[in-house]
């Protein structure tokens, strides 16, 4: 058994990083600034977008979206119930309500023909979700979307660096990232929107910061202006240098860290190849690059629940994590949901999935350790 306990994630952080910061705090300006606008143009560049809009965190981008979208009480917006509880949470506080599309049973992504039933007169918007570092089935969805007249927003949380059909995820239409600790790298806390519309990312660094013009209009003047003014009211949602330079100094080893997370999943896919009991996630059948932001697995082994093995994983010093349970068997949602709706692949899923330990800095013998602990906890030693 492990001496030491092996966390499900841990972001990699270099010296490099650590100087970068610290350039920044030396410099004496610590918010928003020109780390923070040097770090959009190299997202933009690097996945080949018009424009992105730096925000401080993935659920922040996606309430300045929301809020562009004019939802109101009444209105629906269809996404997948096996995400992360933010999408939905954002949906109820805007008044309107969350539709639930079933997933694919073994990549857990929904598709255009689970989302096309599910459109109604009241339809606002479609948020499908690229998961655990494999991009959704696009041309599909964006094909629905346009005969329907509805807005796309992907939900690209999982999916820094991947590639769908030769483009990389965010080049295309409106996406939202997240920089999250746990996530392909990391500002600290936060997040980006890229868009393909220039009056949307407009209005988008409006809302960021109080409505102000200033953000907007004079972008590359970062001194406070007496003159600016309110354009309609905002939020607090902008990055900071501090975060940016983390950002900026991590982006230069995305490819590296994406490249030893393949090499990790690899070892993963060809050690459970041997233990029917774990099921790993099936890659999608269409041309994409996968990033592997998470290994998940789902247990199959009859009379072992999903939390005993979690359990049993930790007494041996693995640590695991849970993407997701379905946001739709949440209390507030469980009691709300009227409408039946067909998620059986959402469910099967949600109580036997979990997810193993996978970050760059893993070395062979914590994958072995990992591997070990699993046909023990199987057996319950």
């Amino acid at each position: 058994m492990r001496l030491t306990f092996l966390p499900f994630s841990q972001p990699s952080i270099t010296e490099e990083d650590i100087a970068a910061v610290t350039a920044v705090l030396r410099s004496k300006w610590i918010t928003t600034g020109r780390k923070c606008l040097e770090f959009e143009n190299k997202f933009t560049a690097r996945v080949d977008s018009l424009g992105a809009v730096a925000v401080t965190s993935a659920t922040g981008g996606m309430h300045l979206l929301l809020k562009t979208l004019n939802i109101n009480p009444g209105d629906e917006i269809i996404t997948p119930s096996l995400t992360w509880v933010s999408t939905p949470n954002l949906i109820e506080l805007t008044g309107a309500k969350p539709v639930w599309a079933d997933v694919d049973r073994d990549n857990l992504m929904t598709s255009a023909e689970m989302v096309e039933p599910l459109i109604t007169d009241r339809t606002r918007a479609i948020i499908p979700v690229h998961f655990a570092g494999a991009p959704a089935d696009l041309d599909p969805l964006r094909k629905l979307a346009h005969k329907k007249n509805i807005p796309l927003i992907e939900d690209a949380a999982h999916a820094v660096g991947s590639v769908y059909r030769d483009h990389p995820v965010g080049s295309t239409g409106i996406a939202v990232f997240s920089f999250h600790p746990i996530k392909n790298f990391t500002t600290g806390e936060g997040g980006l929107i890229t868009a393909d519309d220039q009056e949307l990312l407009d209005r988008l660094r409006v809302l960021r910061f109080h409505g102000l013009e200033k953000d907007a209009f004079d972008h590359k003047v970062w001194e406070r202006r007496p003159q600016a003014q309110v354009l309609e009211p905002g939020y607090k949602y902008n990055l900071t240098d501090l975060a940016a330079a983390l950002g900026l100094s991590q982006l230069n080893r995305l490819d590296e860290m994406n490249a030893r997370r393949r090499t990790l999943a690899e070892f993963y896919l060809k050690q459970l190849a041997e233990i029917p009991e774990l099921k790993p996630l099936s890659p999608p059948t269409w041309p994409h690059l996968h990033v592997w932001h998470l290994f998940v697995v789902r247990l199959i082994k009859p009379g072992l629940s999903r939390n005993e093995f979690i359990e049993r994983l930790k007494h041996h010093n693995i640590g695991s994590g849970l993407h997701f349970l379905a946001a739709h068997t949440h209390n507030w949602y469980r009691q709300k949901e009227t409408r039946h709706l067909d998620l059986s692949n959402t469910e099967w899923n949600s109580e036997r999935l979990l997810s193993l330990p996978l970050f760059p800095d893993m070395t062979e013998d914590d994958l072995k350790d990992v591997i070990e602990a699993i046909k023990a906890s199987l057996i319950g030693d």
